[in-house]
């Protein structure tokens, strides 16, 4: 693994070597790189199959399979715009375009300064109060642009 610091690799080997002989350790394995690093660097997935007795699709194949795993690093908040068919009848399409283009990312992607993530979700719960968009932990209902902009003065 490449790293200036060599962080990542220590926080992967120590993660493998605590995990190697674990029945099932690898989502273990995972969740604590994760948290420690708040993603699983891509070139740490090697360590991680050969640490495992697993190949790199094997471990390449669990990462890209759950949503709470990011293989690079992720903003400070996420914001999640709810794309269920309730949210969509009442402008939540309207409401996606603004948010990617007011942030400059796509879905999955991070913005610049690494303040915001932006994912898709497809229910927040709030249905009969679309749109909704979740920025960390808060649902916020009845969104429009203009209320998103006022939000994200407000972070």
């Amino acid at each position: 693994m490449h790293s200036s610091s060599g962080v990542p690799a220590t926080v992967v080997s120590s993660a493998v070597r605590k995990f190697a002989d674990t029945p099932g350790g690898l989502l273990p394995l995972l969740h604590e790189i994760q948290a420690s690093l708040g993603f699983i660097p891509k070139d740490s997935v090697a360590m991680i199959a050969s640490g495992m007795g697993l190949s790199r699709a094997e471990v390449h194949g669990v990462i890209s399979f759950y949503h709470d795993f990011h293989d690079r690093p992720r903003g400070q908040k996420t914001i999640h715009v709810c794309r269920a068919e309730a949210c969509q009848a009442v402008g939540s399409r309207q409401l996606e375009a603004h948010v990617k283009n007011r942030l400059g990312v796509d879905y999955g992607e991070t913005t610049a300064d690494r303040r915001f993530s932006l994912e898709p979700v497809y229910c927040l719960g709030n249905c009969a109060c679309g749109p909704s968009i979740r920025i960390a932990d808060d649902v916020f209902a009845r969104m429009d642009a203009d209320r998103f902009d006022e939000l994200l003065g407000d972070i």
